[in-house]
């Protein structure tokens, strides 16, 4: 499993996939939050398995499914909601953890609890160039 944290509350990661559940909980997961949409490619597991699989392992599940390239302000303010509400840490996931680690950029920098260039140090040092951003 390739989690990457981005604070001591959110952390994101690639497809997970049913039998990774356990893992994350045991790593201190309290909620997995989805933002890939279902179908997005052949083979990958439909959010509802995922769900069944959280909720065996004592993990709550949520889903946020979000096209690639296509986040817009209720997007991120629909994260942010998510965040507050779901029990943390949450681990949210996508195909490669670039959507998640973008929503939570966005987020991070529209309710100014982070500048921008904290926002950016924190991704690159999970992984993701958001310079673009």
């Amino acid at each position: 499993m390739d989690i990457r944290p981005l604070s001591h509350a959110v952390a994101v990661s690639p497809q997970l996939q049913p039998e990774d559940l356990e893992a994350a909980r045991a790593r201190g997961f309290r909620s997995i939050l989805c933002n890939r949409p279902d179908q997005e490619e052949p083979g990958q597991p439909p959010f509802e398995v995922l769900a069944q699989a959280a909720d065996a392992a004592g993990l709550v599940a949520r889903y946020q499914p979000i096209r690639p390239g296509q986040i817009g302000p209720a997007d991120v303010a629909e994260f942010q909601r998510s965040l507050a509400e779901l029990p943390g840490p949450v681990l949210a996931y996508c195909r490669t953890g670039t959507r998640c680690a973008t929503l939570w950029a966005r987020a991070q920098t529209e309710a100014r609890s982070m500048t921008r260039p904290e926002v950016l140090q924190a991704t690159s040092n999970a992984g993701y160039e958001l310079q673009g951003l």
